[in-house]
């Protein structure tokens, strides 16, 4: 099956299904800071586009009101978003990673750490 793409606050909505579990469109809606929060219908229309893309299941209904939970893995949703992300700067990840080291978003942690995921798939992997 293929993951279908979502929006910006598409995946805001899933975040809130990924940590909480199931919940109802009121709940996720209450879960937005006040000062941002996007209108009841909004969520409810987003989260059964949700539905539509099988992002979102139903899980059950009490009184006239639904509760969802996600369909699709935190992971294979994220990959999906940044190969799309990585689609438009042409496949390259420098300009992604120069503007992430100097943003200060990258540490020396970090890349420490991807280095050493690098050399633990070569080990699994090895190119001739």
């Amino acid at each position: 099956m293929a993951l279908p793409r979502l929006s910006n606050l598409e995946m805001r909505i899933m975040e809130v299904f990924w940590t909480q579990g199931s919940a109802s469109v009121r709940e996720i809606q209450e879960t937005f800071p006040q000062k941002n929060r996007p209108a009841y219908t909004t969520v409810h229309t987003m989260v059964h586009r949700l539905e539509a893309k099988k992002a979102l299941r139903k899980t059950k209904k009490v009184g006239n009101a639904y509760t969802f939970e996600a369909a699709i893995p935190r992971d294979s949703a994220r990959r999906r978003l940044i190969d799309d992300f990585l689609a438009v700067f042409g496949g390259e990840p420098q300009p992604i990673m120069t503007h992430l080291i100097e943003a200060g978003k990258l540490s020396l942690e970090d890349v420490q750490e991807a280095e050493k995921h690098l050399r633990a798939l070569q080990k699994k992997d090895p190119k001739p």
